[in-house]
C-alpha cells in the first residue's frame, strides 16, 4: 500500500529535546518503511510561513530555517529517502492556503485551542493566527498525504484538515487524500521540566524549563538537576500520581533505549539525586555525536544544497495537486504550462 507521510517544524527558537524524542528521531525510525518502496513518500517541511503569524526579525528568521535544517540531518534524516524543504520556497502553499480560507469557516477556526491559547489577553491579533489552519491543511493535501505523526496537541488541527478536504472533494469532486493520523509512540509529548503538566516547548519563557538540542553539557546537567520531581523519594512511574518522574523516565528511556521498568530497578532505593544525574549524563552522550554532526553540516554548505533540491522535489509534487485544484475550482485562464 502506498504511503506518503509529511510533517512541519516551525524554526521559532531552538528545537528542544520534546521535539526531538517526539518528532525527529521518529521521522528517522519511519525511514526505513518509507524506503522499502519506491512509490512511498516522506515529506518534512520547514514551516516558516507559518512562524511568521508571530513578529519575526527577518535575519534571525532565515538563519533558524538553515539551523533546523542542519538538525534534521544531523538527527539522521536521509535527503535520499525523505524529501526536505522550505515552506516558502514552494508558492503552491500559499495558494492553496488562500483556496482553503474560501472552504472554511470562521467558526471552526475561532474553536481552534491554540488559536485560544495564543491569542488569550491580546489586545490586538495578527490574522495569520487566526487563519493558519487552513495553511496547515494545505501543507498537508498538496502532497495527497496519508498519515500525518502529530503530538496530541496538533490532533485538532488534523481533524480541519480532515473537514476541509471532505468539504472541497464534496464541493468539486475527488481531489484530495484525507489524511490519517499517525500515532507516533511514548513520548510524542515530552513534559516541561518546571511543570509537567505542559508540554516541554521552546516558546516557554523559562529556559529551565526545556533542554535544547544545542544546549552544552554543563547546561544540560544543571537544567536536568533543577527539574521539578516530588517530595517522595521513589523512582517509579507513575504518570497520574508522579507526573515530573514520569516524564523524566521516559526521556531517559527513549535516550538509551532501555525501558523504563529496567531505569526503576536500577535506580531503586537511590533517590532522585543520583537519577537525575544518571539522565544527565545520557542526555549528553545522546547529543554530543549529533551536535558534532550539526557542526560540521551547518558550516558546510551542504544545508542549501539540501534543501535546494528538496524544493524542486516537493513543488513539482504541489503543482501536480494545484493543477488539478484550479480545474476543479474554475482558476486561471487556462493558459498556464
Amino acid at each position: 500500500m502506498t504511503r506518503t507521510i509529511f510533517s512541519g517544524i516551525q524554526p521559532s527558537g531552538q528545537i528542544t529535546l520534546g521535539n526531538y524524542l517526539g518528532a525527529l528521531k521518529q521521522f528517522v525510525a519511519l525511514q526505513p518503511q518509507v524506503s522499502d518502496s519506491s512509490t512511498d513518500q516522506a515529506y518534512y517541511c520547514i514551516v516558516d510561513l507559518h512562524a511568521i503569524t508571530v513578529p519575526q526579525d527577518p535575519r534571525e528568521l532565515r538563519e533558524r530555517i538553515l539551523d533546523l535544517a542542519s538538525l534534521y540531518l544531523a538527527v539522521g534524516l536521509d535527503p535520499k529517502r525523505s524529501t526536505l524543504f522550505v515552506q516558502s520556497d514552494v508558492s503552491a502553499h500559499s495558494e492553496l492556503g488562500w483556496i482553503l480560507q474560501c472552504v472554511a469557516h470562521m467558526g471552526e477556526l475561532s474553536r481552534m485551542t491554540q488559536y485560544k491559547e495564543k491569542s488569550e489577553g491580546k489586545e490586538s491579533i495578527l490574522t495569520g493566527l487566526f487563519t493558519y489552519p487552513a495553511l496547515m491543511a494545505a501543507d498537508i493535501l498538496l502532497y495527497q498525504t496519508s498519515l500525518v505523526p502529530v503530538g496530541d496537541d496538533q490532533k485538532q488541527h488534523l481533524e480541519l484538515t480532515r473537514d476541509l478536504a471532505d468539504r472541497f472533494n464534496m464541493r468539486f469532486g475527488e481531489t484530495f487524500t484525507v489524511p490519517e493520523v499517525l500515532t507516533l509512540k511514548q513520548g510524542a509529548r515530552i513534559m516541561s521540566l518546571d511543570d509537567p503538566t505542559k508540554k516541554m516547548s521552546k516558546s516557554n519563557p523559562n529556559p529551565q524549563s526545556r533542554v535544547e538540542l544545542l544546549d552544552s553539557p554543563d547546561e544540560i546537567r544543571k537544567k536536568f538537576s533543577r527539574a521539578v520531581t516530588d517530595s517522595d523519594r521513589a523512582v517509579r512511574f507513575d504518570p497520574a500520581g508522579k507526573a515530573a518522574v514520569s516524564n523524566l523516565l521516559v526521556i531517559y528511556s527513549l535516550t538509551t533505549g532501555q525501558t523504563i521498568d529496567d531505569i526503576c530497578t536500577a535506580y531503586d532505593g537511590k533517590g532522585y539525586g543520583d537519577f537525575k544525574k544518571g539522565l544527565a549524563e545520557a542526555v549528553v552522550s545522546h547529543l554530543q555525536p549529533i551536535q558534532a554532526r550539526y557542526r560540521d553540516i551547518r558550516s558546510s554548505g551542504e544545508v542549501e544544497r539540501v534543501l535546494h533540491e528538496g524544493s524542486l522535489r516537493a513543488a513539482t509534487v504541489a503543482e501536480r495537486t494545484m493543477k488539478r485544484v484550479r480545474e476543479r475550482v474554475g482558476l486561471g485562464s487556462g493558459s498556464r504550462g
